[in-house]
């Protein structure tokens, strides 16, 4: 496994992060996370020096640290912009009174689900781009 890697692509996290506060709106926000997907599996096929799926799964683990965290510390600032995630997180089964709760546990599985896709674009990638 290439650690570093992992974390050198997991930036892109935490840019977004930043980024998905302050600038970037919830209705194009995909665009963005699909560009950043393809590179970061173009650069896993390239660089890692195999088990391109769990390099792509762990990108995306760590990802979901940067963003989860951010979002949990930029509540605020977070809030004011994604009126209508906030009004969604009312209506969630789980619940439990104040929306900081629902991200730390929505965090961790959109990072799954995002790194079971990552892992997959990482592991196609591998077949098609030459090692370097």
């Amino acid at each position: 496994m290439n650690f570093k890697l992992i974390i050198l692509l997991s930036l892109f996290g935490l840019v977004m992060a930043v980024a998905t506060v302050f600038v970037i709106p919830s209705n194009i926000e995909w665009i963005f996370w699909l560009v950043i997907f393809l590179i970061c599996a173009y650069l896993i096929a390239k660089n890692a020096p195999g088990k391109y799926f769990l390099h792509g799964f762990c990108t995306s683990l760590v990802n979901c640290v940067w963003i989860t965290g951010a979002h949990f510390l930029l509540f605020k600032q977070y809030a004011a912009r994604h009126a209508e995630e906030m009004e969604m997180s009312k209506n969630f089964p789980i619940f439990t009174g104040h929306p900081h709760h629902i991200m730390l546990i929505m965090g961790p599985i959109i990072g799954i689900i995002s790194g079971l896709v990552l892992g997959l674009f990482a592991f196609i990638a591998s077949k098609i781009v030459k090692k370097a």
